[in-house]
């Protein structure tokens, strides 16, 4: 029997799909709500990052940070030190209701955090920890906090806190941007 099925497992796989439409579940996966004001709010501030930014590194030289939205206005790529050894890639998406950031970090892991702290005037967000992929070990390394800082069009700091043991470090990274022109 070459790729064909009986009429009654035809009638299963339809009952099976009608229920879930029913439910609201694709593929098990319910569909979240409607971003809230403020996390669109947060999300058209990190679009209006796009471009190309420079910090001086530890070793006095510029460093390179690029903004840039995608996947139809959806999300906005942060890659950070294009084209160096350490370079990382952050992805900021709606996720139903939440402003998510997900950092593919140099580490190898990938923490996710979602937006907790946004200011009324859409100039900082705060991300949290919310979980992480591809952890070597329980107790090793990774981004678990990121604050943004946004004062006006030309300046960005982002301040990350570093989790090991499931806990945070006391010793932050402070980046701290300004758009190339």
């Amino acid at each position: 029997m070459r790729g064909t099925i009986g009429s009654s497992t035809a009638v299963v796989v339809l009952a099976m799909a009608g229920a879930l439409v029913a439910s609201g579940c694709s593929s098990g996966t319910k569909v979240a709500g409607t971003p809230g004001q403020e996390q669109t709010k947060a999300m058209e501030r990190l679009k209006s990052l796009a471009g190309e930014w420079t910090e001086l590194g530890p070793d006095g030289k510029p460093q390179t940070i690029v903004y840039s939205v995608t996947a139809g206005g959806s999300a906005v790529r942060e890659v950070m030190f294009p084209g160096m050894p350490h370079e990382m890639t952050n992805l900021y998406h709606m996720d139903g209701a939440s402003l998510v950031c997900t950092h593919y970090c140099a580490l190898g892991n990938q923490p996710r955090m979602r937006a907790r702290g946004l200011s009324a005037d859409g100039k900082s967000i705060v991300f949290t920890f919310d979980s992480v992929t591809n952890l070597a070990k329980p107790d090793g390394q990774y981004m678990g906090g990121l604050a943004l800082e946004m004062p006006d069009a030309d300046h960005v700091t982002q301040v990350w806190t570093s989790y090991a043991n499931g806990k945070p470090v006391e010793e932050h990274v402070r980046i701290a941007l300004t758009r190339k022109k």
